[in-house]
């Protein structure tokens, strides 16, 4: 009799499985800064300017915000994906933490809209910049047969902070400034990581023979090979972060729009929104990011995201046109979220296996946070066609950018089963 094959995690050791709960809890309080924003954004913005939450103004200026969020996670990405390349991973995970950190607890005391945006660019710069370090650490640490598991575990996790942010909403009200608060807590994890975390041996020895080519621009862009890589990266990070905040995030309007038609009170409204968005949705979302790793690994890297973007544009417009009860809602959100949210796990799973040892930071980086860049437009023409349009023809209009990120996938590599390249 042929011998059981072997479970994808037999191989995989105790300092494996610490570098990956490290890197999972920066990458968890790294999100939470993110929708903590965007749970709390009306009451924030409706003190500020003092406006009802639901005026015009704090719209506009809530998505002005978030354009400086993904501005500020660009420009943070690009700088700290080189750092984490030339200084090493523990070093720039622990400055990238510090600045998400202290400046998501600054929040608590802003007072005018300058502060706002100033804070959450910064925020973002530090946020922009984890990612990449976590995400290339898990990929260099991990044996080739647990590596998309253990990649995808990793950014799934962020649906922890999904939860934390709808719990922590909930619990603030319109007590906007203690959410921010929270966020000074993940300052106590850089001493768990420089505790803990070694540099990996393929850096170390990428370091010392590639000199200054190490997280250099030039070196990505000169190079045919690297400089497609990222730019068909970028182009795939931008739809995935692009329909995020376009037609995932506005799982929470779909349920409001739906509860008012129905008529319910103002006031439910706003707290079963936040529980359907900040987890039903997101407990859809985070089983969908689990089963990118197992599917990829089964399929390949290209299928897997060909399939669930497919899946993106059946499934939306179900979502957005058929439900009529709110427990249909309530129903088919998870499911929106399962498939729209599990490419960004492929992100983490794939973008680090494009690239070279001595790039490779700077290259996931460069795709993952460009992404944002070019998401901000579509964050202010989603805003303009949720404001010309139905709110369910607009979202399922934003839906078909999901056919971009189907085409540039054809001029990628599949990477499966394949060791990470070397330069």
């Amino acid at each position: 009799m042929n011998a059981a094959p072997a479970k994808w995690y037999s191989s995989v050791t105790r300092y494996q499985w610490l570098v990956l709960v490290v890197a999972s809890l920066g990458w968890v309080f790294d999100a939470f800064e993110g929708q903590i924003f965007n749970i709390t954004r009306k009451a924030m913005l409706a003190e500020i300017l003092q406006q009802s939450p639901d005026s015009a103004g704090v719209k506009e200026w809530g998505d002005i915000v978030l354009g400086f969020f993904l501005v500020g996670g660009t420009l943070g990405g690009w700088l700290f994906g080189m750092l984490a390349d030339r200084w090493g991973r523990s070093p720039t995970m622990i400055v990238t933490i510090l600045f998400y950190s202290i400046f998501s607890g600054l929040t608590y005391f802003a007072t005018d809209l300058w502060h706002v945006c100033t804070l959450r660019f910064l925020v973002a710069m530090g946020v922009g910049g984890e990612w990449a370090v976590a995400a290339a650490l898990v990929a260099e640490v991990f044996p080739k047969e647990a590596r998309a598991r253990a990649s995808g575990i990793f950014h799934s996790t962020s649906v922890l902070a999904t939860w934390m942010a709808g719990i922590t909403g909930m619990w603030v009200g319109a007590n906007w400034r203690y959410g921010y608060l929270i966020g000074v807590i993940p300052a106590l994890l850089t001493l768990w990581v420089r505790a803990s975390i070694k540099e990996p041996e393929r850096l170390q020895a990428a370091q010392k023979s590639m000199g200054d080519r190490v997280g250099s621009f030039r070196e990505l862009f000169s190079h045919p090979t690297w400089r497609l890589r990222a730019l068909c990266g970028m182009t795939l990070a931008a739809v995935g972060l692009g329909t995020f905040w376009g037609v995932t995030v506005a799982g929470q309007d779909l349920m409001s729009h739906l509860l008012a038609k129905l008529g319910w009170a103002k006031e439910t409204i706003e707290t079963e929104s936040k529980f359907a968005y900040g987890i039903v949705q997101a407990t859809g979302g985070g089983l969908g990011m689990l089963a990118f790793g197992p599917i990829c690994e089964r399929i390949g890297r290209k299928r897997t995201f060909y399939l669930m973007q497919m899946l993106s544009l059946i499934v939306i417009p179900i979502v957005c046109f058929l439900p009529q009860t709110h427990w249909q809602m309530l129903v088919a959100l998870p499911v929106m979220g399962f498939v729209t949210l599990s490419i960004h796990a492929g992100f983490a799973v794939y973008f680090p296996e494009l690239f070279p040892d001595h790039l490779r930071a700077t290259g996931s980086s460069f795709c993952f946070n460009t992404g944002r860049l070019l998401a901000a437009p579509i964050l202010f023409t989603s805003g303009k066609l949720k404001a010309a349009f139905d709110l369910p023809v607009a979202i399922t209009m934003l839906s078909g950018l999901f056919v971009i990120g189907i085409l540039v996938l054809s001029l990628l590599p599949e990477t499966k089963g394949q060791e990470l390249p070397e330069a």
